[in-house]
């Protein structure tokens, strides 16, 4: 999850139609396909808006019931996210993993003819079968396992089913891509532990967000392929470590993962990447020739809106998405990409056409478009996902005589 609070510009009109036989086409692929997707914030939003209610489709967020049924989802994974400010203080990261676990909890018990958990593939299959939209959990951010090994069979207990090693700062676990600080050059002493006990417990190992050493360790300790559940390209944005270069996308596809594609805006172009820092450089400029040292001064502000005004947010387009499917297929091969969206995480910058959970139908027409065929299809929108899935699980039976 990212804060990007400065996307509050309105999505530009005009997004031409697809083709009404190939989107009658990706809606019926949509909804007979097991449609997963691997990480959804819509847990913290349900902290911040309290009153949302997902269930009645009353969302102000791009995730609810009605509309994930629309767009043919069965199964996103709920992001149990932990800002690492938590890492301050001992035991806050552990105690804001369990709360939004109980707040999920909670949800699919009020809603038990629209959601239901999933702990296996299999769970989520039978879900389907019975319309129920399964609520797998992922944790983002490792540092909800605080420094205790035994927190990691607790956690898959309590419906954790992905770890994300690290998130916005570096933790006991390892380095993070958006920390300047590489203290540990990777993974950490511990870190290396609790991926031997995610292994044993079947936690899939989730490289989203780690830097680059960390990631290339990561994939060669892990005994279970690792996932990278809302990751998209570096290719296209270049410089950008919070994507995935080719040789990590390589790496992964031999270990047997998968990328999962992030819709976000600032992961799928250089334009959208750089507006922050292109705008944050022009206020730098205005504030040093006005004179001005504090950045709370009224005339920063409106120069901020008149800069943005002029200079619009370039969301991307759907065909963006497509474009880093279409490259990590030719890269990694098409039995290691799926989708992970990050709706509910990363503001107002989803690309035009591709604004909520109900509008999956709309990329798989550009991937028919583009010549996809159904089963290729069909693997990218979950099947790659369930299989790496089944394999961490059979991973940990051979390790723990059946795993937890």
């Amino acid at each position: 999850m990212i804060l990007l609070s400065f996307f509050l510009l309105l999505q530009p009109a005009g997004l031409p139609s697809p083709d009404s036989s190939l989107i009658s086409k990706a809606r019926t692929i949509c909804q007979t396909a097991i449609l997963v997707d691997g990480h959804v914030d819509t847990p913290s939003l349900l902290d911040e808006k309290p009153g949302t209610d997902i269930g009645a489709g009353t969302s102000p967020g791009e995730f609810d019931f009605n509309r994930a049924r629309s767009g043919g989802l069965d199964a996103p994974f709920m992001s149990i996210y932990i800002d690492g400010d938590y890492q301050a203080t001992p035991g806050a990261s552990r105690k804001r993993a369990e709360f939004l676990i109980a707040v999920m909890d909670s949800v699919i018990a009020a809603n038990p003819g629209r959601f239901a958990h999933a702990f296996s593939p299999g769970d989520i299959r039978k879900n389907a079968g019975k319309g129920l939209i399964s609520l797998p959990y992922g944790m983002e951010n490792g540092a909800g396992l605080e420094e205790d090994l035994s927190l990691v069979p607790g956690f898959y207990r309590k419906g954790i089913r992905y770890i994300t090693l690290s998130h916005g700062k570096r933790n006991r676990i390892c380095d993070s891509s958006y920390d300047e600080d590489k203290g540990w050059n990777g993974l950490s002493p511990f870190g290396r532990e609790v991926i031997r006990e995610m292994n044993r417990v079947g936690i899939l190992v989730d490289i989203s967000h780690v830097s680059d050493s960390a990631f290339f360790q990561a994939v060669r300790l892990s005994s279970a392929p690792p996932i990278a559940s809302h990751s998209s390209c570096r290719k296209f944005t270049p410089g950008f470590e919070r994507n995935v270069s080719d040789e990590m996308l390589r790496a992964l596809a031999a270990k047997g993962g998968v990328i999962m594609i992030n819709f976000g805006s600032y992961f799928l172009t250089e334009a959208g990447n750089r507006y922050g820092d292109n705008r944050a450089a022009a206020l730098k400029t205005y504030m040093t020739a006005a004179g001005i040292k504090d950045q709370n001064d009224p005339r920063v502000k409106k120069e901020r809106a008149r800069w943005m005004k002029e200079n619009p947010y370039p969301f991307a387009r759907v065909k963006d998405v497509a474009d880093h499917i279409d490259h990590a297929v030719k890269i990694a091969g098409i039995d290691h990409v799926g989708i992970g969206s990050d709706f509910d995480g990363v503001g107002d910058s989803l690309p035009v056409g591709l604004r909520s959970v109900k509008d999956y139908p709309v990329l798989v027409a550009e991937l028919l478009k583009r010549g996809y065929s159904e089963n290729e299809i069909r693997k990218i929108l979950g099947e790659n996902f369930l299989r790496v899935w089944e394999e961490a699980l059979k991973v940990a039976q051979e390790a723990s005589g059946g795993g937890m």
